[in-house]
């Protein structure tokens, strides 16, 4: 039988296939990449059997992507042509762009992470995932759930006010009393404290409790054996309490009639630096987080030690005088309170007003610039200002004049404090404010102007017409007002919910809100 002549060629050219087709796979494979316009589906095929030997695609990828009904290779318009860039591929085809291509597709259709190499695994591909999240610093949630807060606290003038089984603040003793309530309800949900625990007493962690400065140790032991405000975990904390009593370095690193205020300097300096040292909280944010407590007079001089401590800190100070640096926008000013014995037992409440026969009433030492000025205008000049050096002893007691009087006068003396705020206000007497550049205690939340009378110095020889010119009918409301905000005044142990510790809490919760870390 005679073969065609053509056939020979042909039986010649198959056996010349067969002997050298295994050297041109890859080639082909090549060739086909740059003679044909890619398609999705080819490409993908020829993908997986040259990378079945080499490298594996995460089949769990491959699975969601099956179980979501969605095709990765599906495209609602023709396949492009093959550009310059993909002409110019390398021959490695896990470099190639229709590899790249196909993985971001699946990624962003299946939002899987898909991870190509030689060990790939589910396990790989969660961890990849996890990586490329966004991770959030403990300082980022902290600084989110104040975001949260302040915006619950602007909504709240739009709102009814919440319901609340101790206490609604209302009236005009408040700025705001929906914002006020919105805040302090925050504050209790959000705010944490950390107490370093650093120092020894008496001068860390103790303070006077039974004298005219004895709100530092009322606050310091308040703060230290909370368990709602403080937490053991700085990283969890709103603010950090540094818990040095300026009252006891006075009276024990202070040489007495020195004049010397380097040893308390020294002293303060050195614990900030070991604070500093221990924990990175401090250098963080330059002191701004951080708050002292001081009633003592020399608290500001104290603060100056450290000029972050001055500058960024929030000082809670009793003396809270502009004048001297006191910065209303991130200091709290709190009352000065003379607990003699340690509670309050005798100075809460007095008689309504129709049982009050003086107009006003002032007993006191020539102490600070004002003082002497008063005693000296109104000193046994009028029965009805009653102003006093010194009160007779034996024939009536200061609580009870004050209990007597419908004003009670309060100058500041060589400081601008005075306990005799708080005691006017104990004892149901309007208190009459005569000072310069005071800034009187939780102002940012209490109008004071509403049951106050505020005079300067200037005003002190117009005194009774100053207090007479005010109506019976607007004195009635003044009196009432004072009862009602006497709550954040008052000195609980333990502590109750919104009385002086909680309002100093507040007042440094306010000034943590306007602060803003990054």
């Amino acid at each position: 039988m005679k073969f065609p002549v053509f056939v020979i060629p042909l039986i010649a050219i198959s056996c010349f296939l067969a002997l050298f087709a295994p050297q041109f796979n890859t080639d082909w494979t090549i060739f086909f990449h740059k003679s044909a316009p890619i398609h999705p589906s080819l490409s993908y095929s020829f993908k997986r059997e040259e990378f079945h030997s080499n490298t594996s695609v995460s089949v769990a990828a491959d699975e969601a992507a099956a179980a979501a009904n969605v095709s990765v290779l599906s495209f609602s318009s023709p396949p492009p042509p093959v550009n310059d860039e993909k002409q110019s591929l390398q021959l490695h085809p896990n470099r190639t762009r229709v590899n790249e291509d196909l993985g971001e597709t699946a990624t962003a259709i299946n939002g899987v992470i898909r991870n190509v190499s030689n060990d790939s695994s589910y396990e790989s591909a969660v961890k990849v995932r996890a990586r490329r999240q966004r991770e959030y610093t403990k300082l980022e949630r902290i600084e989110a759930g104040l975001r949260r807060a302040r915006a619950a606290i602007r909504e709240a003038k739009f709102l009814n006010q919440t319901q609340d089984p101790d206490f609604v603040p209302s009236g005009p003793m408040y700025w705001n009393s929906k914002a006020f309530h919105r805040s302090y309800l925050e504050m209790e949900k959000e705010m944490k404290i950390f107490v370093y625990e650093e120092g020894e007493p008496p001068l860390f962690h103790n303070g006077p409790c039974k004298s005219i400065y004895s709100t530092e140790g009322n606050f310091i032991h308040a703060i230290e054996m909370d368990s709602q405000f403080r937490t053991k975990d700085p990283n969890k904390a709103h603010v950090f309490f540094l818990p040095l009593s300026v009252a006891m370095l006075v009276r024990f690193v202070y040489v007495h009639d020195s004049h010397d205020f380097t040893p308390i300097r020294h002293t303060v300096i050195d614990y900030i630096n070991v604070i500093g040292t221990k924990y990175p909280f401090w250098n963080r944010s330059l002191g701004a987080d951080h708050f002292m407590l001081s009633c003592h007079d020399w608290g500001p001089e104290a603060s100056k030690s450290v000029p972050n401590l001055y500058k960024n800190s929030i000082r809670v100070l009793c003396n809270a005088n502009t004048s001297e640096g006191f910065n209303p926008s991130k200091d709290v000013s709190f009352p000065e309170i003379n607990l003699q014995t340690g509670y309050l037992t005798g100075f809460l409440g007095g008689p309504s007003p129709s049982h009050r026969p003086i107009l006003a009433f002032f007993a006191g030492g020539l102490h600070g610039p004002i003082r002497p000025i008063l005693i000296q205008q109104w000193e046994n000049q009028d029965q009805d200002i009653q102003v006093h050096q010194y009160l007779p002893k034996g024939v009536v007691s200061y609580i009870d004049m004050m209990r007597k009087s419908k004003f009670c006068l309060c100058p500041s003396g060589y400081e601008v404090a005075s306990p005799r705020i708080v005691e006017a206000i104990y004892t149901g007497c309007v208190p009459v404010l005569i000072s310069d550049h005071y800034v009187p205690p939780f102002s940012d939340v209490i109008n004071w102007k509403s049951f106050s009378v505020e005079v300067s110095v200037d005003e002190i020889p117009n005194l009774k017409t100053i207090l007479t010119g005010i109506s019976t009918r607007q004195y009635l409301r003044m009196y009432r007002r004072v009862v009602k905000v006497r709550r954040h005044f008052e000195v609980n142990s333990p502590p109750k919910r919104y009385d002086v510790y909680h309002m100093i809490l507040h007042s440094v919760w306010l000034r943590r809100l306007n602060l803003r870390l990054r």
